[in-house]
């Protein structure tokens, strides 16, 4: 017999306990899991700050930006751009705990602030 037709209802105790067992055991694994999920959500992007602003008074437009990419431990980057008509200037800089250890500019502390109220 290839299809065997499923038992919908237990007939005695040893089958109630049996399925009782099983379920206990799915959802020990279930909390588990979302265990572990929150363990890694808590280092996944979840905070979020952008700031467009005019550096240089020769450039028409809010072209360059800072944005605040954090976790939520607030760690994460914030990267700032600098558009200018020679050229674009990128640069990085590491957060921990909503500080960084480089000087930061007022629109990437905005940007910080941004992201750490949201």
């Amino acid at each position: 017999m290839f299809f065997k037709k499923k038992k919908t209802e237990p007939e005695n105790i040893e089958e109630v306990l049996s399925a009782f067992n099983n379920l206990k055991d799915k959802v020990e694994s279930l909390e588990l899991e979302v265990k572990n999920l929150r363990v890694k959500n808590k280092q996944m992007v979840q905070k979020v700050g952008v700031i467009r602003f005019n550096p240089f008074s020769d450039v028409g437009g809010d072209q360059s930006f800072s944005v605040a990419l954090l976790n939520g431990n607030s760690d994460g980057i914030l990267i700032t751009s600098f558009y200018a008509r020679e050229g674009s200037s990128v640069y990085g800089k590491p957060i921990k705990k909503g500080k960084s250890s480089y000087p930061l500019s007022e629109e990437e502390k905005e940007a910080l602030s941004i992201a750490e109220n949201e």
